[in-house]
């Protein structure tokens, strides 16, 4: 599959009566995106608002992060299966509003929902303080539950993106990049003194807001399968889970996997990307085996020479990393994890709650038990109201100075999983 990406560069956002993409501004008519949003009747209302890079600006409780983009050419549509109808994606072009993001936010759960502040020490540790954010903040009906009100918080963000990103259509990008993935036989023979690499990509699906839908469906209730890496450009597969800011994968993440990216970007130098597994994160042991089963019998069918793996969320999960890990290195097959670490405050608590010495090749996204304070910002986006409650948070972390206290946890994206943040260790 060849799938060429056009960038179109967004520096500003600007609110007012139009929507369209003028040079490098993006402008949007808020009524007509209110009216396209507030079709879902489980929404009660929605403000819109604007956080720019440097600004004085904190966004808070986040749920979700999106990219928008638009199929220009090739079968299907943007989010297929979810927003568009069911259709094979990764070929064809694909245009991209690059440098801005849909930020949804708004109280689900409380707990798990987290914080992009737009300057200051926060803003480090998250790659959205430097997107020029479009944040949509929802207010529920009355009495909706916490699953329902999710999914229409998804619905929502995932319907803006498309809105805005079918906008630049007919825009000359600033930049193309072309992605082609070739079948295994003639990758072979393309390349045949490269080593094959694979990357295996476990996506959270442990159970009620903690889902990763493909093509639509809920990944909780498929087993491992394959997946052509150019499909996650077009917006194959979508977060709609609510687990820890820090790692959580928002569909942003999807959309620009960095692990994809760097293996399409070393393909046929010194390395032939061979192919993609994606599998689910369980609760019960017996699905836990069943789908690491799998992933190792992919591997061998692909007949890899090494692999990724990368995992979303931590604790229950990391059983799932490593029994991935263990049963692919079974076969022969080095492997290299990806994960983050929760080592306690002090970093002397075991990193992870399984281990094993098949795992001996690691990156790490930093600790997320990392204590940081953060300053008042000028501007609060949502509401300071979850602040001690939403994981990394605490009983009494609001200072009298305004500043907030919390663990790196509670920041969206801080040691994310596939490697889309600043930290690691040597």
């Amino acid at each position: 599959m060849k799938l060429t990406i056009g960038n179109i560069r967004i520096t500003d956002i600007v609110l007012g009566e139009q929507s369209a993409v003028t040079g490098s501004t993006l402008k949007v008519n808020v009524k007509e995106l209110e009216a396209l949003i507030l079709e879902d009747e489980r929404i009660a209302s929605v403000c819109f608002d604007v956080a720019k890079p440097g600004e004085s600006t904190r966004i808070t409780p986040v749920k979700d992060v999106i990219e928008p983009r638009t199929k220009v050419e090739g079968p299907g549509g943007m989010f297929p299966g979810v927003v568009s109808k069911v259709a094979t994606v990764g070929s064809g072009r694909t245009h991209v509003l690059k440098g801005m993001a849909v930020v949804t936010c708004g109280k689900i759960v409380g707990f798990q929902e987290g914080i992009i502040d737009m300057s200051g020490p926060g803003a480090e540790y998250t790659p959205f303080s430097q997107t020029v954010n479009l944040v949509l903040n929802f207010a529920p009906v009355e009495g909706l539950a916490a699953h329902d009100y999710e999914h229409a918080l998804r619905m929502a963000g995932l319907k803006s993106a498309v809105y805005l990103g079918d906008l630049a259509k007919d825009v000359k990008p600033d930049e193309e990049i072309v992605y082609e993935f070739a079948p295994m036989a003639k990758g072979i023979e393309k390349y045949p003194g490269l080593p094959r690499v694979g990357y295996v990509q476990m996506l959270q699906s442990q159970g009620l807001l903690h889902d990763t839908y493909v093509y639509g469906v809920d990944m909780k209730q498929s087993l491992t399968t394959m997946i052509c890496p150019t499909e996650v450009f077009d917006g194959a597969i979508i977060s709609g889970n609510c687990v820890s800011a820090c790692d959580k994968n928002t569909t942003y993440h999807h959309q620009n996997s960095p692990v994809v990216e760097d293996l399409f970007a070393r393909h046929g130098v010194d390395l032939n990307f061979a192919g993609m597994i994606i599998t689910n994160e369980n609760v019960y042991l017996a699905d836990k085996e069943r789908s690491s089963d799998w992933t190792a019998k992919l591997v061998a069918m692909l007949d890899l020479d090494g692999v990724i793996i990368s995992q979303e969320g931590f604790g229950n999960p990391d059983t799932d990393l490593i029994m991935n890990c263990k049963k692919i290195e079974a076969l022969g097959v080095p492997t290299v994890i990806i994960t983050d670490e929760y080592a306690g405050r002090d970093g002397t608590s075991q990193s992870l709650a399984d281990v094993d010495a098949a795992a001996n090749a690691v990156v790490t996204g930093g600790n997320a038990n990392e204590v940081i304070t953060l300053p008042k910002m000028d501007k609060v986006i949502g509401s300071l109201e979850y602040v001690d409650v939403i994981a990394g948070g605490f009983e009494n972390n609001t200072n009298a100075d305004g500043s907030i206290t919390v663990e790196i946890q509670a920041i969206i994206g801080a040691t994310n999983e596939l490697g889309f943040n600043k930290m690691s260790a040597r």
